[in-house]
């Protein structure tokens, strides 16, 4: 039985790091995850939590520092849940997130293989090009930040360091339009209220900005006075949009978009290809790293000319694009319609004629396209954070690939799904790491997967 109660103080030695960041210790050998202590440290630890098999608990001294411990740049790092490595040197982040993969590629997938270490930022400040702010209030003024760790806590935040400046701008206009217009908030408790997030879309290689407000209805008071303001306001403003969401979910975003200002995209560039960006469009939130991880997915594919790739989760065709530049043909496949309407819009602008998006599930176009005589000898996959669906792997098994590059942000599903594939036959050569999102414990990667 645990006899640690809730409040009690300990000394704990943390001796690793978890999950999402936070250091590992052990009390009478039960693990305890301590937010704000890093591997190396000798802490003083109050417990916030008791569960069956591990606690957790909070900082209140360090008795041993790391050497990689830095004082964060970032006034809002002991509260807002957006980074939760502020107070880890750049290098040491880089150093967790190569260990984390291969921890997790060896422990849950038995997979032990190359690890290289991961790739980083030469400035990893304002790199994100899409923010999305939570809106609330505290008494009767309107606030616009992050949640707090593991609760639903609003932080306000005026400015994000590692969002793009216009990012900030654009919330810094809405929140003053909410307080000038008092305009009513939502409130996720009791469903009601109307403005529930501000999102901001701002390409970096074009400058042009989209504003998405959230509502919870189909209009807003005061439309006029937030458009002009913004247009002032924000430079390259081309886009504003209200997007509904009148569900109670934890989905940021709903279906229905309506433009009130501007068009309904914003164009970007990744090197030489351009994109339309809807403001439902997937969009790598690091334009910088984008470059190199989808450099090390072509490196890894090894096309010559001669090959057909098919690409599952294609998005809005991204890695369909740049492979199409040294394949044969490519394939790209994606479960959601609107992804594939942009898709075949970017093959357009960018006068790709040797790539062709299909909308359906993945499993059944695969199986579809093996028995018209489709012979993919590389298949690339770059599924959500929950990996790739049981139906999906199993398919592409099933068209016997030469090569599989899967571009994963989740190294747990990406272990499991590596594992999957080494019971059928092929082997893991090598996983990149890349660092798409400094300051967060997220780490995105790449892995060559051969047939055996």
């Amino acid at each position: 039985m645990n006899k640690v109660k809730i409040g009690e103080k300990y000394e704990v030695d943390i001796t690793s790091m978890g999950h999402e960041g936070e250091g590992v210790g052990r009390i009478d050998g039960i693990a305890v995850f301590v937010k704000g202590a890093l591997k190396g440290e000798r802490v003083i630890i109050e417990i916030e939590e008791v569960h069956k098999n591990y606690l957790r608990g909070r900082t209140v001294r360090i008795l041993k520092e790391s050497q990689h411990r830095v004082n964060p740049l970032c006034h809002y790092a002991d509260r807002c849940g957006g980074c939760s490595l502020q107070h880890l040197s750049y290098k040491g982040q880089l150093e967790y997130k190569t260990q984390k993969v291969k921890d997790n590629l060896e422990r849950i997938g038995k997979i032990y293989t190359k690890v290289h270490y991961a790739i980083g930022m030469e400035n990893p400040l304002n790199y994100r090009n899409k923010g999305q702010f939570v809106v609330g209030e505290i008494g009767r003024e309107k606030i616009t930040g992050f949640y707090s760790f593991h609760s639903h806590e609003i932080v306000p935040v005026d400015n994000c360091l590692i969002q793009h400046p216009l990012s900030n701008k654009v919330v810094s206009v809405v929140k003053e339009w909410l307080n000038e217009c008092d305009i009513s908030v939502y409130d996720r408790k009791k469903g009601k209220g109307l403005i529930r997030h501000v999102v901001a879309k701002v390409a970096f290689k074009t400058g042009e900005v989209m504003a998405i407000i959230v509502i919870n209805g189909e209009d807003i008071p005061c439309k006029e006075e937030l458009i002009e303001a913004l247009k002032e306001k924000v430079p390259g403003l081309k886009s504003v949009i209200l997007n509904i969401n009148t569900r109670r979910t934890k989905m940021i975003l709903g279906n229905k978009n309506i433009v009130i200002y501007g068009k309904n995209t914003i164009e970007d560039f990744i090197k030489d290809l351009r994109f339309e960006i809807s403001p439902l469009s997937f969009f790598q939130v690091n334009p910088i790293q984008t470059e190199i991880l989808y450099d090390k997915a072509i490196e890894y594919a090894g096309l010559t000319g001669k090959e057909v790739v098919i690409d599952v989760y294609s998005g809005i065709g991204t890695i369909s694009l740049f492979a199409a530049k040294k394949a044969s043909f490519v394939y790209g496949i994606e479960s959601v319609k609107e992804a594939v309407e942009d898709a075949e819009k970017n093959a357009q602008v960018n006068g790709v004629k040797n790539v062709k998006f299909i909308w359906g599930k993945a499993e059944r176009e695969i199986a579809k396209l093996y028995k018209e005589g489709v012979k993919a000898e590389v298949v690339i996959v770059d599924p959500p954070r929950d990996g790739c669906d049981k139906e999906v792997i199993r398919a592409i098994v099933g068209i016997n690939p030469k090569r599989i590059v899967y571009v994963s942000c989740n190294p747990s599903t990406l272990a499991r799904d590596l594992r999957y594939l080494e019971d059928a036959g092929y082997r893991t050569v090598e996983v990149q790491p890349v660092d798409m999102f400094p300051y967060t414990y997220h780490v995105e990667s790449v892995a060559l997967v051969e047939r055996m």
